[in-house]
């Protein structure tokens, strides 16, 4: 690291959205630090080692990962050394009534709802009829970044030329998913019904009544984008990818823990752990709460938008976690796999009632013994009831909510939990420690209905040369968008630089 000669650009933070700038700005010629506080790489979307086992830091699959994607194209680019498995199906989901394998083939797992006791076939087919228009409009977007902002002349004739794409979605916006059911006469149908909330939970980080309906009809999409397992845990894929930064002449600097920002005079100084950096561009990959800590100035000097979109942050979820160690089933499948368990379809699917586990497969040699897998199994509780309650009651909640978790895995996946050979709980304030992620929060701003969402359809910066990447900001949830995101903001600065 050196003092006092000048970055183009530093970038706070190695989850992918601070990744994904790191390596646009370098592949742009840009010189770049990307410093972070872990000594891994990846955030939210990490893999870790504790006690001679690695965890995937949240349960979760990821999208992107097809040859003509995102991930996809810097795997092939750059030569990355990372597998990605294709699993089949991709998860299952399980309530006390229903068990509902969530296949590749999109049209298998329709014929599957079809097939249930009482389907109401006709509005199921012609449901799907429309969310299949409403993805097919948007997820090109993500396929191809050049059609996010910034826009130049050549995407903006792009737009033009697929509008009537995008017909499907003006009906739908600012409305909620629980609209379009009734539309097609659905909402009573508890199946389809459990299935949207359980995705729509992890997804748009709300229940189908209340989320914004083009975003839910879009995620209902994830399962078919690109999405894969790699091969060892998600965090090889984010240390491949900083490694590609370092090729490219950007430096990695782990272990750096950012501590305060300051403008100066052409730009802005970094102050870490390891000394001071000065860049013309700073990137920071956190949530708001982080960005507004980090510029260390009074309430009513802070950006109105950055203490507004805080706010809209507190509003969503922490993460609540279980990390076991179990000794693999007899018969049971020798690849990764994932589970959702939904112990009452009737009650909020937070607080242990809903739960995602992600198991690795024997291919991910050296997270846990032979016969073993690793599960990572996390539920959402409210910020606002954690904010609300002192430290002691704060901890009783927590507890309560990982032995509801523990009910649930028994109750739903007992096979799993024959033998436990090693469990680690964590609760936000542990999540956090584990992601550098400000509160343990998970998800960005929860997507509820309302127009607000395309106010902000572009990369803008918080104050002159200071920018924010990550799931809380454009374009959104998910790491492929967070990834995005970081791309078409380093394509921003490269405008201003």
């Amino acid at each position: 690291m050196t003092n006092g000669n000048w970055y183009d650009a530093v970038v706070v933070g190695a989850g992918f959205g601070g990744l994904a700038s790191a390596l646009e700005l370098s592949r742009r010629g840009a010189r770049v630090a990307l410093c972070e506080a872990l000594n891994y790489h990846g955030g939210c979307a990490s893999t870790f080692r504790r006690q001679g086992y690695a965890f995937e830091s949240g349960a979760t699959l990821f999208s992107g990962l097809s040859e003509e994607q995102l991930f996809g194209q810097w795997i092939r680019q750059h030569h990355l050394d990372v597998t990605v498995d294709w699993l089949d199906p991709l998860v299952e989901l399980r309530t006390p009534d229903l068990r509902l394998h969530v296949s590749r083939d999109r049209e298998r797992f329709l014929a599957q709802l079809c097939a249930l006791p009482d389907a109401p076939v006709r509005g199921l087919r012609d449901f799907f009829a429309l969310q299949q228009q409403v993805a097919n409009a948007l997820w090109p977007l993500f396929d191809d970044p050049s059609l996010l902002p910034p826009l130049d002349v050549r995407a903006l004739l792009r737009h033009a030329a697929r509008s009537l794409s995008y017909a499907p979605l003006v009906r739908w916006m600012g409305r909620p998913l629980g609209a379009v059911l009734e539309r097609f006469g659905l909402p009573r149908f508890s199946p389809l019904r459990t299935y949207l909330d359980a995705l729509c939970q992890i997804t748009v980080q709300c229940s189908a009544a209340e989320a914004e309906a083009p975003f839910a009809l879009a995620a209902m999409d994830y399962y078919w984008r690109g999405t894969g397992h790699v091969r060892g845990g998600i965090g090889n894929l984010a240390s491949a990818l900083a490694g590609a930064i370092s090729s490219l002449g950007g430096e990695v600097l782990l272990a750096n823990r950012v501590k305060a920002l300051s403008p100066v005079p052409g730009g802005w100084r970094v102050s870490a752990r390891r000394g001071e950096l000065l860049a013309r561009h700073v990137v920071a990959n956190v949530l708001p709460q982080g960005m507004m800590r980090l510029l260390d100035l009074p309430p009513e000097r802070q950006p109105s938008h950055l203490r507004a979109l805080a706010g809209r942050v507190s509003e969503g979820w922490g993460a609540v976690m279980l990390y076991l160690v179990v000794r693999a089933p007899e018969g049971a499948s020798p690849s990764a796999h994932h589970l959702e368990l939904v112990q009452d379809e009737r009650s909020p699917f937070v607080e242990g009632n809903h739960l995602f586990a992600s198991i690795s497969g024997e291919a991910d040699t050296g997270r846990a013994p032979e016969g073993h897998r690793t599960l990572t199994v996390s539920t959402h509780v409210p910020l606002s009831a954690l904010a609300s309650r002192p430290g002691e009651e704060q901890a009783r909640l927590v507890s309560t909510i990982q032995d509801r978790m523990r009910e649930g895995l028994e109750r739903l996946a007992p096979e799993w939990m024959e033998e436990v050979r090693h469990a680690m709980t964590a609760s936000p304030r542990t999540f956090e420690r584990f992601t550098r992620r400000e509160g343990g929060a998970v998800g960005g701003v929860p997507r509820r209905a309302g127009l607000h969402h395309y106010r902000t359809p572009s990369p803008r910066p918080v104050l002159d040369g200071l920018w924010l990447v990550g799931d809380s900001v454009f374009p959104g949830q998910s790491t492929l968008a967070t990834a995005l995101g970081g791309v078409r903001t380093a394509a921003r600065i490269a405008t201003v630089r």
